[in-house]
C-alpha cells in the first residue's frame, strides 16, 4: 500500500511541476518524510497525508484510496473544542508555552482555514484554543491585544471547521468567544471582522431578514475608512451584506451594498486583512454570489462575469472554490450540465475538503446525475465521493 501511495505523491508532485523541497515547503513537513513516502519506505499519518495532499491541492482520498475521509476526523475533535471554550471567561490555566510560539501556530492555522484544511484545523484548534485563552487572561498592556487577536484567530479556525460539518450550535459559541475576546480590547476594526464572521449564524438559520438587520448596523459601528485595514474591513462587511441582502431577496440592498464594496476595493491590492481577504477579485467572486442569489433574471449576468474572468492565485483557495460552485450552479439552472461539472470540478482541484462539506455542490450533482441519460464514470466516481449516491 504504502508504495501505491508513494507512486500516486510523486506522480501528482510532478504533473504540477513540484520538486521534493517545494511539495516538503508547502506541505509543512520534513523533506525526509517526503524522500521516504514516495519510495515506499513511510507510511504518512492521517494529518501527514491531509498536508501533502493539501500542498497537491488534491483530496487525501486521490492519494491513499482507503482513506476515509476528513469527517471522522472533525467529528472526533468536536467535543474537545467544545471542552476548550466551556470555561473562557475565566483564567483557568497559566500560559505554558511562549506568546510567539502559539502566534506562529495561530498563523499556521489560519493559512489553513483560507485553504479548506478542516481535518488539520481540527486536530490542533483545542491546544490553541487553551493555549490562546490563557495568554489573554494572563495579558496586560500592549500585549493584551496581541493576545485577544490570537484568540479571535484561533476560534475563528476552530468555527470554520465546526461550521463546515455542520455542528452549528458549537459555531455559534466560538462566535461568542470571538465577541467576548473583541471586547477586551479598544478596536474596532476587529469588532468589524467578528460581526463579519458573526453573519454565518443568520445563513446557517436561513435568517436572512434578521441577518441583515445585524450587519448594516455593524455597518453603522464601524470605523471610516482611513486605511488598507480599515477600508479593507469596511468593504469585506459590505461584500457579507450585499450577499446577505441577496439571500434576503432585496436586491436593491444587495446591490447597494456590492457598488460600496467595489469603490473601497479600488485603491486597495487584494489580500488577507484580519483575517478576511478582501480586493477587487474578492468582490468580483461575491458579485457572482449575489448574482445567483437573486436568481432568475440575474443569472446571465453571473455567468458572463464567470465567461470574462476568473479568480486567480492571489485569492485564497477555498474562495476560489466557492466561486466555482456558485458558477456551477448558474449553468445547471441555464440548462448546461456538463459546464456545470467542469466547474465542479474545478471547485473540487482547489478545496476538496470545502466541495465535500458544501450542500450546493452535493445537490447540484445529484441534478446532474439525474440530467445524464448515461452516467460517464468521472460523474459516478464523483457522486460517490460527494456522498450523492
Amino acid at each position: 500500500m504504502a508504495d501505491h501511495i508513494g507512486q500516486r505523491i510523486a506522480t501528482l508532485r510532478r504533473a504540477r511541476r513540484m520538486t521534493q523541497v517545494d511539495l516538503a515547503r508547502e506541505a509543512h513537513v520534513s523533506l525526509s518524510m517526503i524522500k521516504g513516502c514516495e519510495r515506499g519506505a513511510r507510511t504518512p499519518g492521517s494529518s501527514t497525508l491531509e498536508a501533502i495532499a493539501s500542498a497537491l491541492a488534491v483530496d487525501a482520498s486521490r492519494i491513499d484510496h482507503g482513506y476515509k475521509g476528513t469527517s471522522r476526523r472533525v467529528h472526533t475533535a468536536l467535543p474537545a473544542i467544545s471542552a476548550a471554550i466551556a470555561g473562557y471567561e475565566f483564567a483557568l490555566d497559566a500560559p505554558r508555552r511562549p506568546l510567539s510560539q502559539v502566534l506562529a501556530d495561530v498563523d499556521i492555522a489560519v493559512a489553513w482555514r483560507l485553504a479548506a484544511q478542516y481535518g488539520l484545523i481540527s486536530t490542533r484548534a483545542p491546544q490553541l484554543l487553551g493555549d490562546a485563552l490563557a495568554h489573554l487572561h494572563a495579558a496586560t498592556g500592549v500585549d493584551r491585544g496581541e493576545a485577544a487577536g490570537l484568540v479571535i484567530a484561533a476560534a475563528r479556525a476552530a468555527d470554520a471547521a465546526a461550521y463546515k460539518f455542520g455542528a452549528h450550535d458549537l459555531s455559534a459559541r466560538l462566535i461568542d468567544v470571538m465577541r467576548w475576546a473583541a471586547t477586551q480590547i479598544d478596536d474596532l476594526d476587529v469588532r468589524a471582522t467578528v460581526a463579519y464572521v458573526r453573519a454565518e449564524t443568520f445563513l446557517a438559520a436561513r435568517a436572512h431578514r434578521a441577518g441583515l438587520i445585524v450587519l448594516e448596523q455593524a455597518l453603522d459601528l464601524a470605523p471610516a475608512p482611513n486605511g488598507e485595514v480599515s477600508t479593507a474591513v469596511r468593504g469585506a462587511l459590505h461584500m457579507r451584506t450585499a450577499v446577505m441582502a441577496a439571500r434576503a431577496a432585496d436586491p436593491e440592498a444587495a446591490y447597494g451594498h456590492l457598488n460600496e464594496a467595489r469603490t473601497l476595493a479600488e485603491g486597495l491590492s487584494e489580500s488577507v486583512y484580519l483575517g478576511t481577504a478582501f480586493g477587487p477579485s474578492s468582490v468580483r467572486i461575491h458579485e457572482v454570489a449575489v448574482l445567483v442569489s437573486l436568481g432568475q433574471d440575474h443569472i446571465g449576468r453571473a455567468l458572463e462575469v464567470a465567461r470574462q474572468w476568473s479568480p486567480g492565485e492571489e485569492i485564497p483557495a477555498e474562495r476560489r472554490s466557492g466561486f466555482w460552485i456558485e458558477v456551477a450552479r448558474a449553468q445547471l439552472w441555464s440548462g448546461s450540465p456538463d459546464r456545470a461539472f467542469d466547474s465542479l470540478k474545478a471547485a473540487r482541484r482547489l478545496a476538496p475538503q470545502h466541495v465535500r462539506q458544501h450542500p450546493w455542490a452535493r445537490e447540484d450533482i445529484e441534478k446532474i446525475c439525474r440530467l445524464k441519460r448515461s452516467d460517464t464514470e468521472a460523474l459516478t466516481s464523483y457522486a460517490e465521493w460527494i456522498g450523492a449516491v
